[in-house]
């Protein structure tokens, strides 16, 4: 593994000698914070408020921010220690370049851009336009995941362009484009608070996603009741009214029997369904078309528990619906979710107080990074790329012909699947770690090792990084201005807290420098992040995702606007379709049948357990910059495997015990975990590990039809006592 040089006298330079003595934020020699800044979380979707402590131009520590009214004032052990990684001695302090036989070695920035440009050139000259990709994520802020999109097309100008949340949210929506024509939740988290009940499907809601959980607390508080649908017995749902342990694969058979059921004993809101949906006989005939028996076979779910979530739905006053990647890493993940929304639109509950839905996004600019621009298939404003009225109207803000803007590109995991093949030969990547989190990491390294030149930009060297020939140190989320928009659809500030350190830039003035030595400068004349986000606005004008009417100036004096905000004077929209008009295009939200049909892989004699994955509340993702963080590491050291006792007694696995996981792609071995609270057929390894320890050695490169999703909750295995070493 090649090795990032450090130069401690550059650190010590910039961050205060107390770094040859403590590690970055010690007590010891830390001092007294020189002024706080008011920004946010780097990490998950929720964008949680903090304040950080500043002193010099290093982050020394944290306060809470109780005035932002999501979390106010309340963090995640992830959120509390997020400050460390600042001035942490791994940090890429200048551009990097590979010497065969050495690793990396520090290098000049006219040589990284010179280099890198030259790559470029001499492939699309070879290869054609679309011989490189760019990959890009969505840690990044609005204005980067902007700038991303623009840079690629413009730029560069390949349509082989694509986004790390291609395995997060795209299954969502998707599915939420179909039913709604707008893809976000339909309300704020507050209205969380008047629902009487909380059905939450494929999350585990406190590690993932803890302050929601504080919302779910008060409700219950209020009275609601809780069902929780999950193969594990997650934190919440050990305290939830009821829980379904559903078989991983199996979520819409066990929807479609609570639509079912519904429909039977007459629990829906008919004048909603007559007035202001379309589809519903279609999907009425596809539940009726499965047995509630049928549906509790395939599921795991008990007849008697399939009825009583449909009966604690169906006739409560208000509802709130929340899942997660649990039931959209699926070959079928669409699916799932529209099947969630049919539940929601049977019975009338949207666009009210008390009555919502939503998707918990799980990376932190999930949301607004899926919107603007970074996507295959997307245009600013959540725009199709397809839609020739959509490029005819970007192509004029940018200042290009609708025919220079390429067509469509390739998901993410297809672009690695065409670096395999020899057909893309150039990738740029900003903040994406693939080798770790796209699925079977054994193809992902064989791609990674045909690429004829590869330029990550990165604030840290992560596993993908390491096979880059020019690696462009860059920025932390502290150390640029910017927006991101929360699972609420909230549209929040990033303020920059501090400068990047050493001969790092900012990710911003690296894309700038690179269009302009790629002869495209004109396009992107900046000056400030600012100036990208006003634009922006402009391309998202008339869009289904508007933000025209947000300013850096009102997202601060209102803790955030919530879009759609078409107007300057608009209030933002915190609750969607109180109105009743849904963005489709005959104004009505669909109902979308759905038959069940089998995961891609099915247990077999050879294969007979169901391996499915996860997150731990103190990592996050690949865990790039949470691995770093010794106090997180001490939480979680390394992954596991979680097992019901009666699975490990049949195999004569213990608790502590080594053991073997395989699949037909990969194998592992770690420590298994025996747990009661796990269904006996599945096993469950947390992701966010690197190398032998990964668990996407093990997972399936098999992608939803319409969201391109990988299956990363379903994959068979067999297991066995790991051999003594």
């Amino acid at each position: 593994m090649a090795k990032l040089p450090t130069s401690q006298e550059k650190l010590i330079e910039q961050f205060g000698p107390h770094l040859k003595y403590e590690p970055p934020g010690g007590w010891q020699g830390r001092g007294d914070a020189e002024k706080l800044v008011k920004t946010h979380c780097c990490f998950c979707g929720q964008q949680c408020g903090i304040q950080l402590k500043v002193k010099g131009n290093s982050v020394i520590g944290f306060e809470p921010w109780e005035e932002f009214p999501f979390n106010r004032g309340k963090l995640c052990p992830k959120g509390v220690r997020r400050y460390m990684q600042d001035g942490h001695p791994d940090r890429i302090l200048a551009p990097l370049k590979r010497v065969e036989g050495v690793g990396f070695a520090e290098t000049t920035w006219d040589e990284a851009f010179s280099k890198t440009v030259d790559a470029i050139g001499e492939a699309q000259t070879k290869y054609g336009k679309d011989s490189v990709a760019v990959l890009s994520g969505v840690s990044l802020t609005n204005e980067k995941s902007y700038l991303v999109g623009k840079f690629a097309r413009v730029a560069v100008q390949t349509a082989e362009l694509d986004y790390n949340g291609r395995l997060c949210m795209v299954s969502a929506g998707a599915g939420n484009k179909k039913a709604f024509g707008l893809d976000r939740a339909s309300n704020s988290w507050a209205d969380i608070l008047d629902a009487k009940v909380i059905m939450c499907l494929g999350t585990n809601v406190a590690e993932c996603s803890p302050i929601t959980t504080d919302y779910i607390w008060r409700a219950r508080d209020k009275g609601a009741k809780l069902i929780m649908v999950d193969p594990r017995v997650t934190p919440l749902a050990r305290t939830c009214d009821l829980h379904l342990p559903v078989r991983p694969g199996a979520d819409s058979a066990l929807l479609l029997a609570m639509l079912r059921i519904l429909i039977e004993e007459d629990m829906l809101d008919h004048e909603f369904i007559r007035d202001h949906t379309s589809g519903f006989e279609e999907t009425k005939a596809a539940a009726l078309a499965m047995s509630v028996e049928e549906a509790s076979r395939i599921s795991g779910v008990r007849v008697e528990d399939i009825e009583q979530a449909a009966r604690m739905w169906g006739k409560a006053e208000s509802s709130f619906l929340l899942h997660a990647r649990g039931i959209e890493h699926h070959t079928k993940g669409v699916d799932n979710v529209v099947s969630c929304i049919n539940l929601v639109l049977a019975t009338g509950r949207i666009g009210k107080r008390g009555c919502g839905y939503g998707t918990i996004t799980g990376q932190g600019n999930g949301q607004g990074g899926r919107e603007h621009g970074h996507k295959c298939d997307q245009l600013p404003g959540n725009r199709d790329i397809t839609n020739p009225d959509h490029r005819k109207y970007i192509a004029e803000v940018w200042g290009i012909s609708e025919s220079e803007l390429p067509q469509k590109g390739h998901p993410a995991p297809e672009i690695m699947e065409l670096i395999h093949a020899g057909q893309i030969k150039v990738l740029i990547s900003i903040c994406f770690n693939p080798l770790v989190s796209l699925p079977d990491s054994n193809f992902t390294r064989e791609a990674l090792e045909k690429l004829d030149h590869y330029t990550a930009i990165d604030f840290f060297l992560n596993e993908t990084a390491q096979y880059a020939d020019y690696v462009l140190a860059g920025s932390l989320h502290e150390e640029e201005d910017g927006t991101s928009t929360s699972a609420e659809g909230r549209v929040i500030r990033i303020q920059k807290a501090v400068d990047p350190p050493g001969e790092a830039r900012t990710d911003t003035s690296i894309l700038l420098e690179l269009a302009k030595r790629l002869g495209r400068g004109q396009f992107f004349r900046y000056q400030s992040s600012e100036d990208i986000f006003n634009e922006l606005r402009v391309a998202s004008k008339g869009g289904t995702a508007d933000y025209y009417g947000i300013t850096y100036e009102r997202i601060e004096k209102e803790y955030g606007v919530f879009w759609p905000c078409p107007e300057i004077g608009h209030p933002g929209t915190p609750r969607l379709w109180e109105d009743r008009k849904f963005a489709t295009p005959d104004g009505k939200a669909h109902f979308n049948a759905v038959t069940y049909r089998p995961s891609a892989e099915e247990p077999d004699d050879e294969y007979p357990i169901i391996l499915t994955t996860g997150r731990v509340i103190s990592q996050y993702l690949s865990g790039t910059q949470t691995r770093r963080i010794g106090a997180l590491v001490d939480l979680c050291p390394e992954p596991y495997v979680e097992i019901h006792p009666t699975l490990a007694e049949q195999y004569g696995i213990k608790d502590g015990m080594d053991m073997k996981v395989e699949s037909r792609r990969g194998s592992l071995v770690l420590k298994a975990k025996v747990v009661t609270t796990i269904r006996p057929d599945t096993i469950f390894i947390p992701y966010h590990w690197a190398g032998a320890q990964s668990a996407n050695l093990l997972t399936n490169r098999a992608y939803d039809p319409v969201s391109k999703i990988p299956e990363f909750k379903k994959a068979v295995v067999k297991i066995s006592k790991a051999s003594p070493v």
